[in-house]
């Protein structure tokens, strides 16, 4: 798929003061691209919902990230940390609907070495244990990485430590200036797949099954631990055989790798009622089951209760990816079913 090439873009004052804002302007001012040194919200302030989303999905925020307090990201991580908010991807199912429904414009935090510095004191403080960071916890950083550097910068930064490790993943494919780096087997790049059907009806405006196994193989041939997050798994028509297509598929495309370890994460298709209203007023011809009394109501960590399929369909679930995974890639670990 092309790059992603922000239609405008908006530089938060405490921004002007770092380097990497400056780079990523001088990228753009030869592309007739809209710089204004202003606040997005206010600009936009009198849009609907769906004309709102549509054009922070097409917009570039050069921004600080001042939090030092890291959160924790279980199951994940120990903790994660962020060099962008949001993606040019439009998921329609996406969690962060929820967490960041008023800010779905992609944000870069231009204070990349303020950002590190802190990881440092995190790694430092914990030592002589090793500490993990997530980086895609509300992002896709390699979305963007052409215009940023910043995961490069990042992955070299973890190249140095003893006491931490790096995890990352994602549906997009810039990762080229990832491959011929010193990465000392301290991170983790994991890629978000699932079927053919789930990806061309809910995850717009991303890079296609087949894009990402290749960008999974030039990764696990350049040496990096290696991944795959199904995610969300959805029950549909058709879901057992259209699962068992991708296991073959990637099967087939990463036959050199069947005796590396490659991981699995899988995690079910979940909302709230706060991300079903908020789905529906940005998708409102969605094709996702949303219907709250076909589910189980679990109290949520991020304080909201959650609609997850019911214990039968779970159990099922389980079962299924766990023979099948095995079936395919008998050396892979399954780090965690939810």
């Amino acid at each position: 798929m092309k790059k992603f090439i922000p239609s405008q873009i908006f530089i938060e004052k405490d921004a002007l003061k770092y380097k990497l804002t400056h780079e990523i302007i001088e990228k753009f001012k030869n592309n007739n691209i809209p710089i204004f040194e202003e606040n997005f919200k206010k600009t936009f302030k009198k849009l609907n919902e769906q004309q709102f989303f549509a054009i922070s999905k097409k917009t570039l925020i050069l921004s600080v990230n001042k939090n030092k307090k890291l959160e924790t990201c279980k199951p994940s991580a120990d903790y994660q940390f962020s060099l962008v908010s949001g993606c040019p991807g439009i998921c329609e199912y996406c969690y962060l609907q929820t967490k960041h429904a008023c800010s779905p414009y992609i944000k870069v935090y231009v204070n990349i070495d303020e950002i590190l510095d802190n990881i440092q004191k995190y790694i430092d403080n914990n030592r002589p244990k090793i500490t993990t960071f997530e980086l895609s916890s509300i992002s896709d950083p390699i979305s963007v990485e052409h215009i940023t550097g910043s995961v490069k910068k990042t992955i070299e930064f973890f190249s140095t430590q003893t006491y931490g490790k790096l995890r990352l993943v994602t549906k997009f494919t810039n990762i080229d200036s990832l491959l011929n780096i010193n990465h000392n087997n301290n991170t983790k790049i994991r890629f978000s797949i699932n079927t053919d059907y789930i990806i061309n009806t809910f995850e717009h405006n991303t890079s296609s099954l087949e894009e990402r196994i290749e960008s999974a193989y030039k990764i696990l041939s350049s040496g990096y631990n290696t991944g795959f997050i199904i995610a969300p798994i959805i029950v549909y028509e058709g879901w057992k055989k259209d699962y068992e297509n991708l296991f073959s598929y990637m099967k087939r495309k990463l036959e050199e790798f069947k005796n590396k370890e490659i991981s699995f994460e899988l995690i079910q298709f979940r909302f709230t009622l706060k991300s079903k209203d908020i789905i529906l007023k940005r998708f409102p011809k969605t094709k996702l089951n949303l219907n709250e009394n076909e589910r189980l109501k679990k109290w949520g960590p991020y304080g909201y209760y959650k609609y997850v399929y019911q214990k039968e369909i779970s159990n099922e679930l389980k079962k299924y990816f766990y023979e099948k995974i095995k079936k395919y890639f008998p050396n892979s670990k399954i780090e965690y079913f939810t």
